[in-house]
């Protein structure tokens, strides 16, 4: 849920990305943290145990606009996406306005992506909110593997409900920047309109 500051004339918007692990969560977040202008961002924080962590920065967007004469400041949050840290994905995940769910490409990951993409219905479901509705965006990375190892955009559609869904849905090489801010405007976008 967004925090309004009234002080500081600004709404507060948390945006985590959510998938299954190695799917390039972290990389998305540190090339945005990288490429955005150091005066509009907060830094690259990292909450680390000994087998997981996750990371976030806040950063106020200079394209967006203004809300009813209110600045956007968006928090990017990500979970860690191994099986057992559910725990905290559902903390992570707790008063988010979006997320941009990432999908690994790669063909042997369907089934993590899938079920991922289960647990993240399960956990919005928990909080209240109709998931059908809830603010996402699907992102397809990784999609310079080889071909023979390449899940087609048309399979990650169908299994993960794009169409059905009309979630829209980015294809991404999250290592070399393709997409990335592709995927973080059309869920800075789809928050903003929800409020």
């Amino acid at each position: 849920m967004a925090l309004i500051n009234v002080a500081t004339r600004e709404i507060h918007c948390k945006i985590v990305y959510y998938g299954p692990g190695m799917c390039g969560k972290t990389t998305n977040l540190q090339y945005i943290h990288n490429q955005v202008p150091q005066e509009v961002r907060g830094d690259l924080l990292s909450i680390a145990t000994e087998t997981e962590r996750t990371l976030f920065f806040d950063f106020l967007p200079l394209d967006l606009g203004k809300v009813r004469g209110f600045q956007t400041r968006f928090h990017l949050y990500t979970v860690p996406g191994q099986v057992l840290y559910e725990r905290t994905r559902v903390a992570v995940l707790s008063g988010a306005d979006g997320v941009v769910f990432v999908a690994d490409s790669h063909r042997s990951k369907l089934q993590e992506n899938v079920s991922s993409l289960r647990e993240l219905a399960q956990n919005i479901t928990r909080q209240n909110k109709k998931f059908a509705e809830f603010p996402l965006v699907l992102q397809y990375n990784k999609r310079d593997l080889p071909r023979e190892l390449l899940l087609p955009v048309a399979t990650l559609d169908h299994f993960l409900g794009a169409t059905r869904l009309n979630w829209p849905r980015v294809e991404a090489v999250a290592t070399t920047g393709q997409g990335v801010f592709e995927t973080l405007r059309t869920i800075s976008r789809a928050v903003i309109s929800k409020l």
